[in-house]
């Protein structure tokens, strides 16, 4: 990965793209007349999120079609988490696995335990073995084989923002 991602995404107008591309699929000159802008201008935009992988392009003849890849934009999260190797006998629990981690503060509460802050942040927090998330507490999630485990806090992000104008 390319140290420019946090590059590509200071740019508003880059930032306006994706958003446009989430939505729909485009060509590079209906990006341009959407935001307004010229097709030169749109086409240096377009190859600084490709290098990053953040939009992809499909040729169709002369024709460029772009759609989103935001997905990627994970990736901006991954490079600043704290990654640990631990090692634990098969059938451990998932809280096992925590407390060989430091930072991480486990509450119980009448007889569950959860996580209730990183590193000294609170907050209301998910975990996911391999890419899928348990349907059970740490407590009760089994190890028995080599995974990885991530921990995401659940931060409230803005789908809408709305300004409302008092009379």
């Amino acid at each position: 990965m390319s140290n420019d991602l946090f590059k590509a995404l200071s740019s508003k107008t880059r930032v306006k793209m994706l958003k446009t591309l989430d939505k729909k699929e485009m060509h590079i000159s209906g990006l341009a007349r959407e935001l307004n802008l010229s097709t030169p201008v749109v086409a240096r935009h377009v190859k600084i999120l490709e290098r990053e992988g953040l939009i992809e392009i499909t040729n169709f003849g002369n024709t460029h079609v772009l759609r989103s890849n935001i997905k990627n934009i994970h990736r901006v999260f991954d490079l600043l988490s704290d990654s640990y190797e631990i090692e634990l006998p098969k059938g451990a629990s998932m809280l096992d696995a925590l407390k060989k981690v430091s930072g991480i503060e486990v509450r119980k509460v009448d007889d569950k335990e959860f996580v209730a802050s990183i590193d000294g942040k609170e907050g209301f927090y998910v975990y996911e073995v391999d890419g899928m998330r348990p349907d059970a507490t740490v407590d009760k999630v089994k190890i028995e084989k080599d995974s990885v485990i991530s921990w995401n806090k659940l931060i409230p992000v803005p789908l809408k923002k709305i300004s409302v104008k008092v009379k």
